[in-house]
């Protein structure tokens, strides 16, 4: 079973939302693992995609968005609206308002929500599902 971690925002601002992902697909990489960031739609991705060029003056992260062919590499991040495909399973990151596909295959989930009504409610409604699965949640306040 996952372990899934919800940060909430203080924040409204779908952009802070956006750059608070990038900052954790940056640990995420660091760290070794390329994650897969799934997102609600081709355009979200690409909102992603290209700020993941220029968050962080002099970072570095290898991505690639994801449209169900396999990418040359594996040591790349990949972003998409699809379901993760098998290599890509291990850490997710879902700034989609659905609950992923899949999930339990999964080692780790990560949530970020921004603090407006429609981020929030989604939110809860993957939480309650998490829950009822068995999943290991933990919540985390981000102040500015």
């Amino acid at each position: 079973m996952p372990e899934v971690t919800f940060y909430i925002l203080q924040s409204q601002s779908r952009n802070d939302r956006y750059l608070f992902a990038c900052k954790l697909i940056e640990k995420a990489y660091r760290s070794g693992h390329f994650c897969y960031v799934l997102t609600d739609s081709d355009e979200q991705s690409q909102i992603i995609d290209d700020l993941l060029w220029t968050f962080r003056a002099g970072s570095f992260i290898p991505h690639q968005r994801y449209s169900g062919e396999p990418p040359a590499v594996e040591n790349v991040v990949l972003i998409g609206c699809l379901a993760a495909p098998p290599n890509w399973q291990k850490t997710l990151i879902n700034l989609s308002s659905e609950y992923p596909q899949n999930f339990k295959l999964a080692e780790r989930i990560l949530e970020i929500l921004a603090d407006c009504d429609d981020t929030k409610e989604a939110g809860r409604n993957r939480y309650r599902r998490y829950q009822q699965a068995g999943a290991n949640l933990t919540t985390h306040q981000i102040k500015k």
